[in-house]
């Protein structure tokens, strides 16, 4: 997901991203440990996702 794409949720789907993307990392990273992945740079997509996200969410909660 690009910044453009992030900057054109709302509010309310910034968080729901954040908290369905958590929840996807956590289980990657179970399964992975478990048995390795096919694409173990998943993990670190989604990680920095969740970072875009809260960078925008932080930014728009400053605007406030």
């Amino acid at each position: 997901m690009k910044q453009q794409e992030i900057a054109k949720m709302s509010l309310e789907d910034v968080k729901a991203q954040i908290e369905n993307l958590s929840e996807s990392l956590m289980k990657m990273k179970i399964s992975h440990k478990v048995a390795p992945m096919e694409n173990p740079l998943q993990i670190r997509h989604t990680r920095k996702t969740i970072a875009r996200l809260k960078t925008e969410l932080t930014k728009r909660e400053a605007e406030a």
